[in-house]
């Protein structure tokens, strides 16, 4: 989504421009095509609101399961896992994200997959470890270089590879 002008180096959240989204998330309104239910789910989330993303997520992905692609439903799947992960329910995200990553590469769908495993590391990393982030952070790049990616869409990749080996070092010496 072009509303992502970088990514924390420490938290590997999203920056977003609050009011672009407020103002998108007015734009949508109340709409109930797959997109825009999808589009309102991360806008929310973003926003710092996965209370009221949650519901919605849930109706995408039952919207997605009934007219959607098998693609649609596991990108809505992985929409929804990253809300759980903002609720801070880890062990759903993770094993909602897993199942994902399983289908989509058992699909030959790399893109797909990498977007899931991008985001277990993104819960693994928020749980402190650290080295199952970077393992899923790995396997995401090699996935995404496989898909034929541009260089500048794996920058986020890239990042979050640093940002867990930079916390894997610190742990190390704090032990």
């Amino acid at each position: 989504m072009s509303y992502i002008q970088g990514y924390d180096p420490d938290t590997l959240r999203e920056i977003v421009d609050p009011r672009h989204c407020s103002d998108r998330l007015d734009e949508i309104g109340e709409q109930r095509s797959l997109p825009a239910l999808l589009e309102r789910v991360w806008l929310l989330k973003v926003l710092g609101r996965p209370e009221d993303a949650l519901s919605i997520s849930d109706q995408s992905v039952r919207v997605a399961r009934m007219a959607g692609t098998r693609k649609d439903l596991l990108r809505a799947r992985i929409l929804h896992a990253t809300v759980l992960q903002a609720l801070r329910a880890y062990a759903a995200a993770e094993q909602e994200l897993t199942a994902c990553a399983d289908e989509a590469e058992g699909q030959g769908w790399s893109a797909i997959a990498a977007f899931a495993y991008q985001h277990r590391g993104k819960v693994h990393y928020d749980e402190g470890d650290f080295d199952s982030a970077r393992r899923d952070f790995k396997r995401a790049l090699f996935l995404r270089q496989e898909s034929g990616v541009p260089d500048d869409q794996l920058e986020s990749t890239l990042l979050a590879i640093d940002a867990a080996d930079r916390r894997r070092v610190v742990g190390s010496v704090a032990s």
